[in-house]
């Protein structure tokens, strides 16, 4: 029987009875839209991520877009990103007119390298051309970016700073989480997440009051909040006081009740994910690169991702012994055509180039058999020490 990648149905029985109940009761109650579940589950999120807000949104996307349009970031600005990460961290920046800045990234996290974006913002700002307004750092495979580094960047510049947490939600780093350092944080619930809801769903997790007060306008139309409305008389529904151009950016009702039953084990479900990254390096570092976190560190572990020099040949080993895998970003956004029109830091992004061709991700889920796990260690260990006679 092939091992899964991702075992969603396991967690699932894990949960059992106590996640359909709370399905059942979003539908018994017709509150399919913003019902009581949702402002619980922004507490419950907002106090496990450590942030004084944290605002449920209907996507990863729109919860990178929703910070953007609250800043009035748009066009002439200009947002400095990785071109390694999925299409999402920088579609967000044409979708309100402003322009990405593709950055490199460190050989050893995956994560944007401190020293490439302090560059890319300078070469920017030589150019005039683009005003630089902010910066999005990813969590990519699960692990921190060296948000104390970026931070330094960002605010020698000026610049915003979002953590994007998408695949990343629940990391620390030196026991903080990345708000700490960012402005704001964003995640996705995504099925395969290591938080991850039945459907789509994201999050936007903020610091600031009154950028709270905007996220909440903006992802229902641009209604108008509290802050809006004082001193004046609007006996009405807000949400047909439209004070600002906004978003339908809502999550269903049903996403925040299984989101609530997930977060209920995700802190035993990171330390799982730990323990299966550990043997994974314990059966495989003297053979491949495995993955190193940044010192510091706690990754969720949305990937375990392996560099190989025979990327295809050992995916066709595996998939042979019913092993599967995945490979994550081979086209580097700024080689995709759409966005290749866009700058890059200076000296281009060797090490993203690189690394799109030798990276490969094992399965990696908090329910990953001893058994199952031993299976993808001795056919990768049988595959290399073949390859290498």
């Amino acid at each position: 029987m092939p091992i899964p990648f991702i075992d969603l149905q396991a967690q699932r029985q894990r949960l059992g009875q106590s996640l359909e109940d709370a399905i059942l009761k979003v539908v018994r109650s017709g509150a399919y839209i913003m019902g009581p579940e949702i402002a619980e589950f922004e507490a419950a999120l907002a106090a496990f991520g450590e942030a004084p807000f944290a605002l449920s949104c209907g996507s990863g996307t729109e919860a990178l877009v929703l910070p953007l349009m609250a800043w009035e970031i748009g066009p002439g600005d200009a947002v400095f990103c990785p071109s390694f990460t999925f299409a999402a961290t920088a579609e967000v920046m044409p979708l309100v007119g402003a322009s990405p800045v593709f950055v490199d990234i460190d050989p050893v996290t995956y994560n944007l390298d401190p020293e490439s974006l302090d560059a890319a913002i300078e070469a920017v700002k030589a150019k005039g051309e683009l005003t630089p307004r902010a910066v999005i750092a990813v969590d990519l495979f699960g692990q921190p970016a060296d948000y104390p580094a970026i931070a330094a960047v960002a605010k020698k510049h000026g610049l915003k700073l979002i953590a994007d947490s998408a695949q990343g939600f629940g990391c620390t780093l030196n026991g903080q989480h990345p708000i700490h350092w960012a402005d704001v944080a964003t995640t996705s619930f995504f099925p395969a997440k290591p938080l991850g809801c039945y459907g789509d769903g994201g999050a936007v997790l903020v610091k600031d009051e009154r950028l709270r007060d905007l996220i909440v306008s903006l992802r229902v139309h641009g209604q108008a909040v509290k802050s809006d409305i004082e001193g004046k008389t609007f006996e009405h529904d807000p949400k047909y006081l439209n004070v600002r151009v906004g978003i339908n950016g809502r999550m269903d009702t049903i996403q925040a009740a299984v989101l609530l039953q997930k977060l209920s084990i995700f802190a035993d479900e990171i330390a799982a994910r730990n323990r299966v990254a550990a043997r994974y390096a314990a059966g495989l570092s003297d053979l491949v690169t495995v993955p190193k976190v940044i010192e510091g560190g706690v990754s969720v572990w949305a990937q375990y991702t392996i560099e190989t020099q025979d990327r295809d040949g050992l995916a066709a080993a595996l998939r042979e012994q019913g092993v599967p895998t995945a490979v994550y970003y081979p086209i580097p956004i700024h080689r995709q055509g759409v966005y290749s029109g866009y700058p890059v830091a200076p000296g281009g992004l060797p090490v993203t180039e690189v690394k799109a061709g030798k990276v490969i991700s094992l399965p990696m889920h908090a329910y990953l058999t001893e058994d199952d796990q031993d299976q993808v260690i001795a056919a990768i260990r049988a595959f290399v020490k073949k390859n290498a006679a």
